[in-house]
């Protein structure tokens, strides 16, 4: 009979058994989530308490699922920070609570691993029984997809619904090809921002895996310090994370660095796989004009259409990604609140949430920047 076990830290699981399940997207891999482990990034001092669901068969992994119990809602990217004042304000205790997300990054994916429906069934029936005999507040998985989100209302959780930007590759031969499928004004407005670039006299340096070099390491980590910093924040990864990561999975990798006479003056980091680019972090060490969105999307989507992958998702947030065609697609997250109480009044606002997500994703639909047959070439 299958045994269900809690780990409490992702080296306990075989590499190539947990990456049999997860399948090739680098942030659901062993080497992503043990890594964050290992540096330092998720441990309870952190507020991230690995508690990775299992079922066993033997010594044979049939399914998993990560998971943490956690002591805030910080680097999460779906907001519940309202109920947890609400469980305050009425003298209970919201942490810690179950979480089941990728640690800091808003990339959608399965988060349910199974060998077959079976497994994964199996083990979500043993993970609810588990949270629900814990006493603590709440569970909730963030980003899955929509099967998954399925079994999740059929087992009593409610959806959330949410909204991402993605560009999607339609054959592209390159850049100008892809400006050809956009509304004149749209185009306008790009060969400006990145004409704007090029006459500040920066170019890119575009690296993947082993050829980051610790040089390069240390000035995008300084960057991307920067940009937690200008916001009055902390950073959530450190240097050792990602130089570590891409020891392990350097093609999943890529850096691009924005120089100026041999000067780098910004940097951003993409994780990449065989179909998609993941847009994770940028910043910068000197104010250039647009700068933001050469590094952030222009430059993305060029590197996606010449490695003929089919997406760029370009992460949480984010209107002004609308008109640098990148298309709104929805998200979806599933809670389960222990209280009768909370969990009819998280009901009632979700359920009227969704409704406005509904319009919402109707009026950006509205808005794509994509010409019509009659708009001039």
């Amino acid at each position: 009979m299958p045994r269900f076990a809690l780990h409490a830290a992702l080296a306990e699981i075989p590499a190539d058994q947990w990456d049999a399940l997860a399948g090739a997207q680098p942030t659901l891999s062993h080497a992503y989530l043990s890594t964050l482990e290992s540096s330092g990034c998720v441990s309870p001092r952190s507020g991230w308490t690995p508690r990775h669901a299992a079922l066993w068969e033997g010594d044979r992994l049939l399914a998993a699922l990560p998971a943490y119990l956690k002591s805030h809602s910080y680097g999460e990217y779906v907001f519940d920070w309202a109920w947890a004042e609400a469980y305050h304000r009425h003298g209970l205790e919201y942490y810690p609570k179950w979480l089941s997300a990728i640690p800091f990054t808003p990339v959608p994916g399965s988060r349910i691993l199974g060998r077959d429906a079976a497994a994964r069934r199996t083990l979500l029936g043993h993970l609810l029984e588990t949270v629900q005999e814990s006493g603590v507040s709440s569970l909730h998985i963030l980003f899955p997809t929509d099967e998954e989100a399925t079994w999740l209302a059929d087992a009593g959780l409610e959806i959330r619904h949410g909204v991402q930007f993605h560009w999607q590759n339609a054959g592209y031969r390159d850049f100008e090809d892809f400006l050809g499928r956009l509304a004149q004004p749209k185009r306008k407005k790009i060969r400006q921002e990145r004409r704007k670039v090029a006459e500040a006299g920066v170019v890119f340096r575009i690296l993947r895996g082993a050829a980051i070099g610790a040089e390069e390491w240390a000035y995008f980590h300084a960057c991307y310090s920067r940009t937690y910093a200008e916001h009055r924040s902390t950073p959530y990864l450190t240097r050792r994370f990602f130089e570590d990561f891409c020891a392990l999975a350097p093609d999943a990798c890529v850096l691009m660095i924005a120089e100026r006479a041999g000067t780098p003056v910004a940097a951003s980091f993409f994780l990449c796989d065989r179909d998609a680019l993941y847009g994770r972090y940028w910043g910068s060490t000197e104010f250039i004009p647009c700068l933001h969105f050469e590094a952030c999307y222009y430059q993305a989507i060029d590197y996606a259409i010449r490695q003929g992958l089919q997406r760029f998702e370009g992460g949480a947030q984010g209107e002004h990604k609308l008109s640098r065609g990148l298309e709104p697609v929805r998200t979806v997250s599933a809670h389960w609140i222990a209280d009768p109480r909370f969990r009819d009044a998280v009901a009632r606002f979700l359920a009227q949430e969704r409704g406005g997500m509904e319009a919402y994703l109707d009026e950006l639909s509205e808005r794509l920047p994509f010409r019509s047959a009659a708009d001039p070439a």
